[in-house]
């Protein structure tokens, strides 16, 4: 993935809504991960993130939280983070289901979602950016079975499939 186009996507985005929402103000913005088992976070996307916003919007105050996997602690976190006054929360929820709720409160009380990495199908968020999982999918599936041809595998053997967490929507 192209973590820098991610990063400029989601500040383009919301610079765009701080502009509307606040011209006159700094904004809050909170950027909530889901666990630590996935190094990329803590070494990647949020220092790309940050370093983003602060070229986009010097005044606004970045937030960042990650949930060690807990949807519990995810949801504090959430609501936490609103408490500070965060107007936009780019979430990479650790349940997809469990983060509809959060979705509703949010925008309940104006607050932008910005669903990260995972969909949340049961109350979409009011942006959605993530890689192309179709064509991920296509890359990995390609690469196996030239691999599988190279390497002289029959064609009737086996292939284990592996599936993502049953939380998370974009595993499906």
């Amino acid at each position: 993935m192209n973590y820098r186009n991610v990063f400029i996507a989601l500040a383009t985005i919301s610079a765009g809504i701080t502009a509307s929402a606040q011209a006159a103000e700094s904004a809050t913005v909170a950027f909530l991960m889901p666990d630590q088992a996935s190094t990329r976070y803590e070494q990647h996307d949020f220092p790309g993130f940050k370093a983003e916003m602060s070229k986009l919007c010097a005044d606004c105050k970045v937030i960042y939280q990650n949930a060690n996997a807990s949807a519990t602690l995810q949801q504090q976190q959430f609501n936490s983070v609103i408490a500070q006054g965060a107007k936009i929360i780019v979430l990479d929820p650790v349940d997809s289901s469990a983060a509809a709720a959060l979705v509703a409160n949010a925008q309940a009380q104006d607050v932008k979602v910005i669903a990260y990495d995972r969909p949340i199908p049961a109350k979409p968020a009011d942006f959605y950016v993530s890689f192309d999982n179709e064509g991920i999918g296509y890359a990995i599936s390609k690469s196996l079975t030239s691999h599988l041809k190279e390497s002289g595998v029959p064609q009737d053997a086996g292939v284990l499939q592996i599936n993502g967490s049953p939380t998370d929507a974009a595993a499906d």
